[in-house]
């Protein structure tokens, strides 16, 4: 539990600090490309209001204070361009190539015709920002061409780096998180130990006095030498409490077993069905319909105490849940590499919205804790940990809302 725990943490930090980081990263890249544009889009308008010419050194332009701020000689002098001038029919009319060496005529007319092709007024074709302008008094359509090489490679230049620097950044994070997140969870990893051990040492002294009070009673039944209603009652909660401290025991045994449990091949296939026949008498008893389909020579790798207890459990719970006259089913079968036992139950009482709750400790779907089910809801948390021994997965579903179906998915043998 605790190194899944562990896991989450890690995991969540570090998808929190990448979305961060992406957001960040993002909004900044962004902002600078915004920026391109805009400035571009303002010297191509520019242009477009000067015949498609940047004022030089001793020349003089018609333009008001705002422009004359934003076109700069040094912007002049840095800026790229280069336009050509269609009729309305769309025949070439004029062009103006002598500000830019890397394109000729040929490569215009093919930029030309996939601006034409677009519909559009203004965009990027390759790394070129162009602008289509219509000139109403001289009736032709002007295209003019801003070269964003510079900026567009420092942009991408930047967005490298920020890459380098984030990746960096989030393996630095995910050293740091894997060296403390077992510093951050040590007092939470105490204290669960505590409990554990609290439990299993409580459930050991609590079974000494339940032996004793059960053994007394049965003295003094055979003393009475008649059935005793309260004597009756005597045997019947010992019996109880003693089954919940076996059960708590067990779960703290499995819990604390990890990965130290003896794993062994064996046919589970075998094993499956000795413990449905163990429950089948009862199922009938019960008035209750209960059919079985196995698949035959499943062998697999596993703890056969625990794997008999997961079953026990499944079935059990099948039992005690199902409303009467209901129908129970358990099914093994192979599933790629894995193998699936499935135990499916009918029920009166409608399913929990969340079924995957049920394997919390001490949650039970029956909400007013009837006693005659017998239950505690402590059977589904062993079947949880031991399924999470033999790294296998468990889930429970409802199709219908008055029924329970709980699926083990583990690990098969390779052959």
């Amino acid at each position: 539990m605790i190194r899944k725990l562990r896991s989450k943490l890690i995991i969540i930090t570090m998808l929190s600090l990448f979305l961060v980081l992406a957001v960040i990263m993002g909004s900044i890249l962004l902002i600078n490309y915004h920026n391109i544009v805009m400035e571009a889009d303002e010297t191509l308008e520019f242009l477009a209001a000067n015949d498609g010419a940047i004022p030089r050194d001793g020349e003089m332009f018609d333009f008001d204070n705002d422009t004359q701020d934003f076109m700069t000689t040094e912007r002049a002098r840095v800026s790229r361009y280069f336009w050509v001038q269609l009729t309305m029919d769309g025949e070439l009319e004029g062009s103006d190539l002598s500000e830019i060496a890397a394109v000729d005529l040929n490569t215009v007319e093919q930029y030309l015709q996939q601006i034409l092709d677009s519909g559009r007024e203004k965009g990027f074709i390759e790394h070129y920002r162009y602008l289509v302008h219509t000139d109403t008094d001289d009736h032709a359509i002007r295209v003019i061409f801003l070269d964003c090489w510079r900026s567009l490679a420092n942009l991408e230049t930047f967005f490298i780096a920020c890459c380098w620097v984030s990746f960096s950044g989030l393996l630095a994070v995910l050293a740091l998180m894997i060296l403390l997140s077992k510093w951050i969870l040590h007092p939470f990893s105490e204290n669960y130990e505590k409990q554990r051990q609290f439990i299993t040492d409580a459930g050991h002294e609590i079974k000494t006095p339940l032996t004793i009070i059960n053994a007394d009673a049965d003295i003094l039944e055979m003393e009475l030498g008649e059935d005793n209603e309260w004597l009756q009652d005597i045997q019947k909660q010992t019996a109880r409490l003693a089954s919940l401290t076996n059960d708590l025991i067990f779960l703290s045994r499995t819990e604390e077993a990890g990965n130290q449990i003896q794993m062994i091949e064996f046919p589970f296939s075998d094993l499956v069905d000795e413990m449905a026949q163990s429950f089948r008498s009862r199922a009938l008893t019960e008035g209750k319909t209960f059919t079985v389909d196995i698949c035959p020579l499943i062998t697999l790798r596993g703890d056969e105490k625990s794997l008999r207890q997961l079953i026990s459990v499944l079935l059990d719970n099948a039992l005690k849940y199902s409303d009467e006259g209901g129908r129970i089913s358990l099914t093994l079968e192979r599933q790629g590499k894995n193998v699936l036992l499935t135990v499916f139950n009918t029920t009166a009482q409608p399913v929990d919205r969340h079924p995957e709750r049920l394997f919390d400790r001490f949650y039970r779907g029956d909400q007013s804790h009837n006693s005659q089910t017998g239950g505690y809801g402590i059977g589904l948390s062993i079947a949880a940990a031991v399924t999470a021994n033999h790294k296998g997965r468990i889930h429970a579903s409802s199709a219908d809302g008055h029924s329970l179906s709980i699926t083990v998915t583990l690990p098969g043998v390779r052959s």
